[in-house]
């Protein structure tokens, strides 16, 4: 795994990306400092990826919780004594059932995985079953701490980006991904910035940047 930025880092990066695009200026002035989000890397990481697709923060913390008490450690080895239904009793769907235990038999290499760039340490994670786009860059930001990545794909993201921009409607992830190139080399800290400000707005810490007096 490589060692994530500072909090003072991630506050001098997050300044000098608002410098550089006044369009982040709300967001900045809205969200709370940030912390860079962390979790296990490896096999345990990939499985709590996989255990949080398309469902809600919640109900994700409550199947992996079940998931621990379940396994003991989060390896290949207790994943492939449960077999697919073994995981389905532990609260996973089919489908994530199956995921985890093809993930368990691949094996991937992830001392290689963090040593590849961004592009084919991607590249490589999309090949393993059950593991899209999004699931992938997540994983890079929070279990591998590459600092370059923005998961164009992500609802929330794609809001922040609207809101930032004063776009009529949501854009695309294809839209998303190229409005991020500006934020490069520093990517991960910008989406950092947008999910915080997000999330601020949602909890009806500010107001909703879209209302019409704003």
């Amino acid at each position: 795994m490589n060692v994530p930025p500072s909090d003072a880092v991630l506050a001098e990066i997050r300044a000098a990306l608002v410098a550089a695009d006044p369009a982040l200026a709300r967001a900045d002035a809205e969200a709370p400092a940030l912390a860079w989000r962390v979790r296990p890397g490896g096999f345990e990481g990939l499985v709590w990826m996989i255990v949080g697709q398309q469902v809600s923060t919640a109900s994700a913390a409550a199947i992996w919780a079940r998931v621990q008490a379940g396994l003991g450690a989060v390896s290949p080895e207790a994943v492939l004594g449960q077999g697919v239904e073994g995981m389905r009793a532990l609260g996973l769907s089919l489908p994530k059932a199956r995921y985890a235990v093809a993930l368990a038999e691949a094996a991937p290499d992830w001392a290689e995985l963090s040593r590849l760039d961004d592009a084919d340490a991607l590249a490589r994670l999309i090949a393993l079953k059950g593991i899209g786009r999004w699931t992938a860059e997540v994983y890079l930001m929070f279990c591998d701490a590459r600092t370059d990545v923005f998961p164009s794909g992500d609802i929330a993201l794609q809001e922040a980006v609207r809101w930032a921009d004063r776009l009529e409607r949501r854009p695309s992830a294809e839209w998303t991904a190229r409005r991020a190139q500006a934020w490069g080399p520093q990517r991960s800290t910008a989406a950092h910035l947008l999910w915080a400000w997000y999330g601020a707005v949602r909890r009806g810490d500010v107001p909703h940047p879209m209302r019409p007096d704003r």
